[in-house]
């Protein structure tokens, strides 16, 4: 998974104007440590290396130890790019992991442009699978009384959630 320059200019500015010390970002997280060592010659270049925390292991599993581990309201910005059809679960457990005050960043929340595509509009098999769930999230990000939220059409759009309560 990949960010589009745009997104990644922004994030990093919006990053240092919340002056975020404590971030997470759910691709940190991934059954397969081989993923992370193939980006690691970059990090380690970047001068960022002892900055990463990688967690091994399915994403959920690791969050609900770190609720476990009594991280609550511990960082200041959290960023998710991962599998589509647990973003409600992802939302579930990062909204007591974020402070109040602090932003979730969610990506493709447009989802190429299916989010609002007619129903019978022609679309690869992937973004057809995921598109529902997309949906749902955005509909949850919308209700829900903790957040305010910012969709942008960045990338391939990004919600921002700042957690109010």
């Amino acid at each position: 998974m990949t960010t589009s320059a745009d997104e990644g200019q922004f994030l990093n500015m919006l990053l240092k104007l919340i002056n975020a010390k404590n971030t997470m970002e759910i691709l940190a997280m991934d059954i397969n440590r081989e993923n992370y060592e193939l980006g690691l010659p970059i990090i380690q270049k970047a001068g960022v290396a002892h900055k990463i925390d990688f967690r091994e292991g399915p994403a959920l599993p690791v969050l609900d130890q770190m609720l476990q581990d009594k991280h609550n309201g511990s960082f200041d910005f959290i960023f998710v790019d991962a599998d589509k059809d647990n973003y409600i679960n992802y939302h579930k457990r990062l909204i007591d992991l974020v402070r109040i005050g602090g932003l979730i960043g969610y990506d493709n929340t447009l989802w190429n442009g299916a989010v609002v595509a007619p129903p019978d509009a022609p679309l690869r098999k992937y973004v057809r699978y995921y598109k529902d769930f997309v949906l749902e999230l955005n509909k949850a990000l919308a209700a829900d009384p903790r957040i305010e939220i910012c969709q942008l059409p960045v990338g391939d759009g990004i919600t921002l959630c700042r957690r109010i309560s």
